[in-house]
């Protein structure tokens, strides 16, 4: 796959554009255009703009056409896709194990992807070096309380009795979401971290509409609501913990906003399917918080969560995982000291890739094995980053 005009940019291997917005409205504008299209296309609409993928290059033209048509311009500069990557002496083994905790589908490469192609893609490379002790990076994954008890591995352990490893002893914190409120008018909607509702559509047009209707909504109270269009779906959401009051820091009850989208999608003939609400994010352990947040800070061009005591990092787009960080007793030298077994890889546009790096570099990375397109970058406390160039 080549690049495709000026908008477009290979990022993990797929043709992508982002393209300013100033509100989700003028950003639904252009969606609704594009899911008239006879295509499989992906959008993630943001109040300050949206992110499409194309399977193939053929109406990359003709999206391109309507954002100049209303306005929009691309900026490829904010592409990114960061995914996680586990290295195992038996990756089949270790790739059961999570595609049952997350519910993902197989991928080409023989990892795992989501098949709603929202949350991080999972990749699993062959290594047999011997790393014995616990991972200083481990995942969160949030599901309804019903999928969380038919995927849930076996016994849990850890404070919160929700942890699981899989068979390398990488670890998962597998967590039951619940639903978002106690009455009718958000039955459509589950807390999983985020709040999240998601609902079949039957045709285009009611998709447009639905997310139409969102966004008009969600403008109207200021809130910088997440929709996202897949065929057939159409995904709802908050963001993490945006649906707090302490978090989203807005003159707003949240579950009056959900009440609202429940009606608009149910009076145009959506049905929520409450199996799907799935949350993803990924954990560090660091000795020195402060020092590895802020690196990870400039290195993925993430903004830190605005609440006071919470360590956590988001994409400004949100549309890639939330990361956050808990303190490692520095007195745990050996596993501070041992490689992780989980990495992270990130795509980026090929002809950004070196700029990229150098901020990552400027940042405190130390960059410990280069190949064509590739740089592998490890933090300041070894946790490791493989920054890829176009697909």
């Amino acid at each position: 796959m080549t690049e495709v005009g000026t908008d477009w940019r290979v990022v993990d291997g797929v043709s992508t554009a982002w393209f300013d917005a100033p509100s989700l409205i003028e950003a639904a504008a252009l969606a609704g255009r594009i899911v008239e299209l006879p295509a499989e296309i992906v959008v993630d609409l943001r109040a300050t703009g949206m992110r499409v993928r194309l399977d193939s290059d053929e109406h990359a033209e003709a999206v391109s056409a309507a954002a100049r048509d209303l306005g929009l311009a691309a900026k490829p500069a904010v592409l990114q896709q960061l995914s996680v990557v586990f290295e195992s002496a038996n990756p089949p083994v270790v790739r059961r194990f999570w595609q049952r905790v997350l519910d993902y589908a197989p991928a080409e490469d023989g990892g795992l992807v989501d098949p709603l192609r929202r949350d991080p893609a999972i990749r699993i490379r062959t290594s047999t070096d011997p790393r014995p002790l616990r991972n200083r990076i481990h995942l969160d994954v949030v599901r309804p309380a019903a999928s969380v008890e038919q995927a849930s591995p076996g016994a849990a352990s850890g404070p919160f009795g929700v942890c699981h490893p899989d068979p390398d002893g990488n670890e998962v914190d597998l967590v039951p979401g619940g639903a978002l409120g106690q009455g009718i008018g958000t039955a459509d909607w589950q807390a999983v971290f985020s709040a999240m509702a998601c609902y079949r559509i039957t045709s285009p047009t009611q998709q447009r509409d639905l997310a139409a209707a969102a966004a008009t909504l969600a403008d109207d109270m200021g809130f910088p609501l997440l929709v996202d269009l897949r065929p057939g779906l159409v995904i709802i959401d908050s963001g993490k913990d945006q649906w707090e009051d302490d978090a989203h820091g807005l003159e707003l009850d949240f579950t009056d906003l959900a009440g609202d989208l429940q009606t608009a999608a149910r009076e145009l003939g959506a049905t929520a399917d409450p199996r799907l609400p799935r949350f993803a994010q990924l954990f560090l352990d660091a000795a020195d918080v402060a020092a590895v947040r802020a690196f990870w800070v400039a290195a993925l061009g993430y903004t830190q969560d605005r609440r006071a005591g919470v360590s956590d990092i988001h994409d400004p787009r949100r549309l890639n995982p939330v990361l956050v960080f808990q303190e490692l007793d520095a007195s745990e030298t050996e596993r501070r000291r041992q490689r992780n077994r989980i990495h992270f890889e990130l795509a980026v546009p090929s002809d950004l890739a070196q700029t990229r790096l150098a901020t990552t570099v400027s940042a405190g990375g130390r960059v410990l094995a280069e190949s064509e397109g590739r740089w592998r970058v490890a933090d300041p406390e070894g946790n490791e980053m493989v920054i890829v160039s176009g697909a």
